[in-house]
């Protein structure tokens, strides 16, 4: 059992990692090989689309042919993802089917991994071993980044060659060890709207779905722009942007480690305020970069509101959804795709025509956002009984 959960946990790890790994190593790419830099934005968006739009595909074929042939499966392909990755940096049609390949065995890995974990678990302890996995998910945000800056200072490619080689890695070791286990529930299928999502909006719930796009979608804008970004005002290297990425990473885990779980019941919705009024500072601060410690300063100071605000924004959906639990995360899981998806696509846009000014944007978009709080708290109409 233990070595089961730890074969899960790795592919979950690699999974996210192979999503951070990319980030402080694409701007470099596209700027070297003189592309619009519009594609870094591009190049992060097909990645989710892909994942997002396949998933409910990959939770039925799942249930269909079985937890251990679909991890398999999405092992070889995700690998397969980097290696076209790192040998066709001159094609950017190449570069788009890779990410594109990324993302749809990515969905599966996921959709087989969650499922394959609900099996072997039962409704005393799922929680742990979602538990397990979602902070496997967390380190892999928190190292991919740093080990694609430190990897890619060395080559561009070797990121994405190390990845592969990982995943063919973990391939044999689940080939050996995973047993298919007995169907007990079906996979997360992640469905694109879930089934009777559409009852809640007429509740004051729809406005901490909105705020969950919105905290999504700056956290995606500024991962696609923010190297670029520093590129210009301090000439930023992979190896700094990853090394700044992860000790946001670490100042991620430590708000929802520390902070979070002291937030006192009925007070979410004040510390959601907080939490905003932080996002802002931190991109205001951005604009003002002049030096690597600062371009990290104000990327904490970001980091800290964003974490604040997903993790307090999830807790408050699931009290208010009046125990439509399921329904109200899956709708909530579909704002913040849609984010990632709009996210980074319209930043990189923003940035080609006003790179100056994208962050007073962004800040001022944070700030407004806390008006949803305030129609939230305004109306009377809840589903909680």
């Amino acid at each position: 059992m233990k070595k089961t959960l730890f074969v899960l946990m790795s592919i979950q790890f690699l999974v996210y990692l192979g999503f951070g790994i990319i980030i402080p190593v694409l701007p470099e790419v596209i700027l070297h090989q003189h592309y619009h830099e519009i594609h870094v934005g591009g190049l992060l968006t097909v990645y989710s689309l892909a994942a997002f739009f396949t998933a409910p595909f990959w939770g039925m074929l799942s249930d269909r042919v079985g937890r251990k042939t679909l991890i398999l499966v999405g092992l070889v392909g995700f690998s397969l993802s980097f290696w076209l990755f790192s040998l066709f940096f001159d094609s950017l049609f190449m570069l788009y089917l890779s990410r594109v390949v990324g993302g749809l065995f990515s969905g599966a890995l996921y959709a087989a991994v969650t499922g394959f974990a609900a099996d072997l678990s039962d409704e005393e302890n799922r929680n742990k071993y979602m538990g397990f996995l979602g902070m496997s998910i967390g380190l892999g945000f928190i190292f991919g980044p740093a080990i694609g800056g430190v990897l890619g200072h060395v080559n561009l490619a070797l990121p994405f060659i190390v990845s592969a080689l990982l995943l063919l890695a973990i391939f044999v070791y689940a080939f050996i060890i995973l047993k298919e286990p007995e169907r007990t529930g079906e996979a997360n299928k992640r469905a694109l709207l879930p089934k009777g999502a559409a009852s809640l909006w007429s509740y004051r719930i729809k406005y901490l779905f909105l705020f969950s796009f919105m905290v999504t979608f700056l956290l995606a804008g500024l991962e696609a722009t923010f190297q670029l970004f520093q590129i210009e005002r301090i000439d930023i290297t992979p190896l700094q942007i990853g090394y700044l990425f992860m000790f946001s990473g670490f100042v991620d885990a430590a708000i929802q480690g520390g902070v979070v779980r002291r937030i006192k019941n009925g007070t979410e919705t004040k510390w959601l305020l907080y939490a905003q009024i932080f996002t802002a500072i931190g991109l205001f601060m951005t604009v003002f970069t002049n030096s690597i410690f600062w371009a990290g300063f104000s990327l904490c100071v970001f980091t800290a509101g964003n974490a604040l605000a997903r993790t307090t924004i999830v807790s408050l959906t699931s009290k208010e959804s009046g125990g439509r639990y399921g329904t109200a995360a899956g709708m909530a899981y579909s704002m913040d795709n849609l984010g990632r998806i709009i996210g980074p696509l319209l930043f990189a846009w923003l940035f080609t025509v006003q790179p100056d000014n994208i962050y007073v944007l962004s800040g001022v978009l944070a700030i407004l956002s806390i008006g949803l709080i305030f129609a939230f708290r305004n109306s009377k109409k809840t589903l909680k009984v």
